[in-house]
């Protein structure tokens, strides 16, 4: 496959899977692989993705769980090319379905209440006046959508006991889990990433519609050694 300007191409380092990245639109972090690596589904599930940019997160996803079928919502065009391309180089495109739309539209796509998975990365800053490219704003920003969207939206698309996977900024966890809890998202499991300074920055969750309430709280997971370089093994902390 030709590469356009400013793209590359990575080893994702599983089941052969390649990713193309470009450097001059939003490329993926780590937050996306740690999400992948924590959802669990089902051969026979449905799953949607809110906000999929390449479409790392599906592409593992599907990989690592060979569900029946992922509906990948991406707003942004140039995203939604490479997303793409992405897809047709792994051949998954018959089971990954890019969809290039809104999310707040998806009624048109999928039946409220029928979808098992719905997992996300989601912009999770708040508007800044910083200077960067539409592309990364509105991949880092909530802007187009903020939480209780998100929130909203995953929990319309859920049928009763679905799951709800999503990392957020660790300093809004309060704000995630309260409205969670108030779209009758119980929150079920949580656990946070860390630099090797000790800097908590990362919150990954799951939830359940109309789940009971009780949570557990795993260990950090450790994701920078000390120097902040990427640890090519994650580490969970001792607590």
């Amino acid at each position: 496959m030709n590469l356009d300007k400013g793209e590359r191409l990575e080893d994702l380092q599983c089941h052969g899977l390649k990713i193309i990245q470009n450097k001059d639109l939003y490329t993926f972090t780590s937050d996306s692989v740690i999400l992948a690596n924590f959802i669990k589904a089902k051969a026979k599930d449905i799953a949607v993705e809110i906000g999929a940019g390449c479409g790392v997160i599906s592409i593992l996803v599907q990989a690592k769980n060979k569900i029946k079928k992922i509906y990948a919502f991406e707003l942004q065009q140039e995203l939604q090319q490479l997303c793409k391309k992405n897809l047709k180089l792994n051949n998954l495109s018959d089971k990954i379905a890019l969809i290039c739309d809104d999310v707040k539209n998806f009624e048109k796509y999928i039946k409220k209440e029928s979808v098992d998975i719905v997992f996300s990365n989601p912009p999770y800053f708040k508007p800044t006046n910083f200077e960067q490219s539409k592309v990364k704003k509105i991949a880092k920003e909530d802007a187009t959508l903020p939480l209780g969207t998100l929130v909203e939206v995953a929990g319309s698309m859920l049928r009763f006991g679905g799951t709800f996977y999503c990392c957020y900024s660790a300093e809004r966890v309060c704000e995630l889990i309260t409205t969670c809890q108030n779209k009758n998202l119980a929150v079920k499991e949580l656990f946070f990433t860390e630099n090797g300074k000790g800097d908590v920055k990362l919150a990954v969750l799951r939830a359940v519609k109309g789940g009971k309430q009780g949570v557990k709280v795993r260990k950090n997971l450790v994701t920078n050694d000390k120097d902040g370089k990427y640890l090519e093994i994650l580490q969970t902390k001792n607590m």
